[in-house]
């Protein structure tokens, strides 16, 4: 199974990459960092790459890093053989053991899941803050040009409110509640960014994406975006466990893609920008009835566990306002409709 065995996801990539060519461009013959590849939206990054190499003379030289190799070679097969496709074996609770001159870092790595969330908040904030300031350090180092760090919407917490969140909205996050590990661990590591960006002159910028989705999800992922992609792909009924009325910035992945590589050149020093396509803002409900209604398959509602409760988002509306973004230039290319109905599709289509 490959996503690149679909000819939309072929389509969508032809796509960002035309509406992303200058900043792509600026990156040709540069080497560029990247922890969390094979992540959902750290894949739909190198994918961008890979798919402009593919044409280009001078290429980016991406420097893909995770901790299983065999996972990052079969993530990308069978670019990973390209001359400018290099896989970097990288523990983020680790001491860094690798040596790479580069000019650009994106830092995605991190633990993502829900469940792992409340399962193992130790580590979720150990990756979130050590990892950060492993990486920051590195940065120092190998004085790197620019950085981007892969927050989340999370930091923000709890709010009353019901229009989307600009980015110095901070709402209630409860400091007892193992579930904080991660939203807390965000936090903490934007701070560490700033910190070095303030110390030691090092030009970070951060990224608040909202409810990613897509195609590069694995199918391990239980995020719900992601479950319910994979089930609608295999002809399931989706199932969901809340009324579905929480309010999300969702977001295609490789619309996410862009907007980092659009932060890498472009993004301000010390500063934070959210993540959310206009076009893509709707209810968990919402989400899910477009995915069923690209598989052809029903939603169903059912009364969650208490521990698959305790891993639950604890914002009620976590929508974002994205204009800060947009007046860099970018704009997302991917609507609700358009890009859930192209996940379902390049899931299925992957396969053959």
């Amino acid at each position: 199974m490959s996503r690149y065995n679909s000819e939309t996801y072929r389509k969508d990539l032809q796509k960002t990459i035309e509406s992303t060519n200058d900043i792509l461009k600026a990156l040709e013959g540069k080497k560029v960092l990247l922890t969390g590849a094979t992540g959902l939206i750290g894949a739909a990054i190198a994918d961008l790459l890979i798919w402009y190499n593919k044409d280009r003379n001078v290429p980016v030289e991406l420097y893909a890093a995770g901790r299983n190799e065999k996972q990052i070679e079969e993530k990308f097969e069978p670019y990973e053989k390209a001359a400018w496709f290099h896989i970097v074996p990288y523990e983020a609770t680790g001491k860094i053991k690798f040596e790479c001159p580069v000019n650009y870092i994106i830092h995605g790595a991190g633990i993502a899941y829900p469940k792992m969330f409340t399962q193992s908040p130790v580590e979720t904030m150990r990756v979130a803050l050590y990892g950060t300031d492993q990486i920051l350090k590195y940065g120092v180092e190998q004085k790197i040009q620019r950085m981007v760090f892969i927050s989340s919407s999370e930091v923000y917490g709890k709010h009353a409110g019901e229009n989307p969140l600009e980015e110095s909205e901070y709402g209630y996050i409860d400091l007892l509640n193992p579930r904080s590990s991660y939203s807390m661990g965000k936090r903490a590591a934007e701070t560490m960014c700033i910190s070095y960006a303030k110390e030691y002159d090092l030009h970070v910028t951060v990224a608040r994406p909202g409810h990613i989705y897509g195609p590069t999800a694995r199918r391990e992922d239980n995020r719900v975006s992601s479950m319910f992609a994979y089930d609608a792909a295999d002809g399931k009924n989706l199932i969901m466990k809340s009324n579905g009325t929480q309010i999300r910035s969702y977001c295609y992945a490789l619309d996410c893609a862009s907007a980092i590589l659009f932060l890498l050149l472009k993004g301000k020093k010390e500063l934070a920008y959210n993540i959310s396509n206009r076009n893509s803002i709707m209810s968990v409900k919402e989400l899910a009835e477009q995915l069923a209604k690209e598989a052809g398959v029903k939603v169903q509602l059912q009364i969650p566990k208490e521990e698959e409760r305790q891993a639950f988002n604890p914002m009620d509306n976590s929508s974002l306002n994205g204009e800060k973004l947009e007046l860099l230039g970018w704009q997302g290319l991917f609507g609700g409709e358009e890009g859930t109905a192209h996940t379902v599709r390049i899931i299925k289509e992957g396969r053959l």
